[in-house]
């Protein structure tokens, strides 16, 4: 070989060469993948951990749930059997049902009427009041128990009809309409064309007509989404059941579990038998529309 001929390396050192780069590439790559694994590992157990213990306390005698065993050992069904009876949960379930659907619904009615006024509509003071809903969002709710509750006492006084304490009416009364509904259809109505509405106005379509033939197709997964978290905070409500319900028969399934606790000190593996009981139908809702829980989460995200 002269030395004015450049050096060219044969294949086998090319490949050796390569093999040795791409390794010194791709081993921090690998072993920051491993910790991301190993973290999300250790989150997962931290999360997980309760509701095992909760789910092992439901299926264990109480003896062995005193003795506070990590390990699962007999498994009976006598605890859901006597959680269910004993703490009149099919009761308190249909009651958490019948309020959770109602406000569900109202919910989307309203949001879908407020929703296109706000969108859609010219009227006076339209942008102030919307910030007036808007506004409403920094209220806790807390801060509204009182209020609320001389509300619905003085609204089943003149109009029993329309509920009071210790009624179906009253606790799905303050929540029929939400701010956060409101502002979720009002952005994705926005987000639709323009000339959807002017093609529609041209063709003689009602406001109503619009609503059900053009909007609600086209913001079907806002309103999945908005259903499905109003049907888990109402399920999940604990404060204002408290507060609105006395009468035993009218107990939703939260604070039935609150009875159930005070009546079982010493079996606590009942509370956690109650509690695996309620959170059955929160599974079944979040299995069955966890599609369209993701399609309302995602939309406007991808564009195309």
């Amino acid at each position: 070989m002269s030395a004015d001929a450049p050096f060219v390396p044969d294949a086998q050192a090319t490949s050796i060469l390569g093999r040795d780069r791409s390794r010194a590439w791709d081993e921090p790559r690998g072993v920051r993948r491993a910790l991301r694994y190993a973290l999300l590992v250790v989150i997962a157990a931290i999360v997980l951990f309760p509701i095992y213990t909760t789910v092992l306390a439901a299926f264990s005698p109480t003896e062995r749930v005193l003795q506070r065993r990590l390990v699962p050992g007999d498994v009976t069904f006598d605890v859901i059997a006597k959680a269910w009876t004993e703490g009149r949960l099919a009761r308190y379930l249909w009651n958490s049902l019948v309020v959770a659907v109602v406000v569900t619904v109202a919910q989307i009615v309203t949001a879908l009427l407020s929703g296109y006024a706000f969108a859609h509509l010219r009227f006076p003071f339209r942008k102030g009041v919307f910030l007036v809903f808007l506004a409403t969002l920094l209220v806790p709710f807390e801060a509204t128990v009182v209020v609320n509750l001389d509300t619905v006492e003085s609204l089943g006084n003149r109009a029993p009809w329309l509920g009071g304490v210790n009624t179906l009416q009253g606790l799905a009364l303050p929540f029929l309409a939400s701010a956060v509904g409101t502002f979720l259809v009002r952005q994705s109505l926005l987000a639709l064309p323009s000339d959807l509405r002017d093609a529609a106005r041209i063709d003689g379509i009602s406001h109503l007509g619009y609503i059900r033939h053009v909007a609600i197709p086209l913001v079907r997964p806002t309103l999945g989404a908005l259903g499905l978290f109003t049907f888990l905070s109402t399920w999940n409500q604990y404060l204002w059941p408290s507060q609105v319900v006395t009468d035993d028969d009218v107990h939703t399934v939260q604070s039935g579990l609150r009875l159930l606790g005070k009546s079982a000190l010493n079996e606590p593996n009942l509370v956690m038998a109650g509690t695996v009981i309620a959170a059955v139908p929160i599974a079944v809702v979040l299995v069955v529309f966890q599609r369209q829980l993701v399609r309302g989460l995602t939309a406007g995200a991808v564009k195309g």
